[in-house]
């Protein structure tokens, strides 16, 4: 049998004791990282045998993996934290077994995505976890492009080092919408930062981020005029500025084009500059 096995995101107390008597009893775990998995395995005194399989070697080791299940082994596959196949190893040995017409079963346990989610306070009715965005920008653009529009809420993952650079670009693609950062899920030092995607987020820069967008319910401002709708944030309280930003990113254009507009208004005196 192939089990599959959640692993805690951060607190290692955070584990089901299904898991710890499947990490015991099977005569492998394949792990992401072998020093990273033993340190939980050092925890509750687990000595089983194992071996790497991450996404460098995933598909040259699957093969060895598969020989063993059909020799009658078990094997466990486990990531550095959560639930393999979700932005972390375990995709191929899956597609291996259902196509060698094997068995494998899932053990529960903590996803960061799912974590997040309830986290955010934002809507938990519909959501897509979508996990780390692409390097390149033309493959952010083209990954992203599908969900724009669509009504469930998004979660992302991020490493320290691009936690602003994502968050950028997530207001460049999806506008001025309700953002969650949450940080070191389940871990001493957990925060949760909520805001507005272009709003300047007070985030400690430190650890593992997931970031959670909600969906496209904005409505199409088709009901009212780019006038209107730049008078109702400097109305609001918005600089003339942050209302230019805040307008094309609801519509979805340049700033430049409503910039001309906001000149416009400006000069005749329908608005002030703050």
């Amino acid at each position: 049998m192939l089990y599959i096995v959640a692993t805690p995101i951060g607190n290692l107390d955070e584990i089901t004791l299904r898991a710890l008597e499947v990490l015991r009893s099977v005569d492998l775990i394949a792990a992401e990282d072998t020093r990273h998995t033993a340190i939980l395995l050092s925890k509750y005194g687990i000595s089983t045998r194992t071996t790497a399989y991450h996404k460098f070697n995933e598909k040259s080791a699957t093969g060895a993996l598969i020989d063993m299940l059909e020799s009658g082994k078990d094997i466990a596959v486990v990531s550095d934290a959560g639930m393999p196949t979700v932005s972390d190893p375990g995709r191929a040995i899956i597609d291996a077994v259902i196509e060698k017409g094997l068995e494998y079963t899932v053990v529960s346990g903590a996803c960061a995505g799912v974590n997040a989610l309830v986290l955010s306070g934002l809507d938990t009715r519909a959501f897509t976890v979508l996990g780390f965005l692409p390097e390149k920008n033309i493959d952010r653009r083209r990954f992203v492009e599908p969900y724009k529009h669509v009504p469930c809420t998004l979660v992302f993952y991020s490493a320290v080092h691009d936690i602003r650079k994502d968050l950028a670009f997530l207001y460049e693609a999806f506008g001025a919408r309700d953002v969650a950062v949450c940080r070191e899920m389940t871990k001493k030092f957990e925060s949760v930062t909520r805001g507005r995607l272009g709003d300047e987020l007070d985030i400690t820069e430190k650890g593992e981020f997931a970031i959670v967008v909600a969906g496209d319910g904005a409505p199409t401002f088709d009901g009212i005029s780019v006038e209107e709708h730049i008078r109702g944030y400097v109305d609001g309280g918005d600089s003339l500025r942050d209302a230019v930003k805040k307008v094309a990113a609801d519509r979805h254009v340049a700033k430049s084009e409503i910039y001309k507009t906001a000149v416009g208004m400006k000069e005749r005196g329908e608005i002030s500059d703050k």
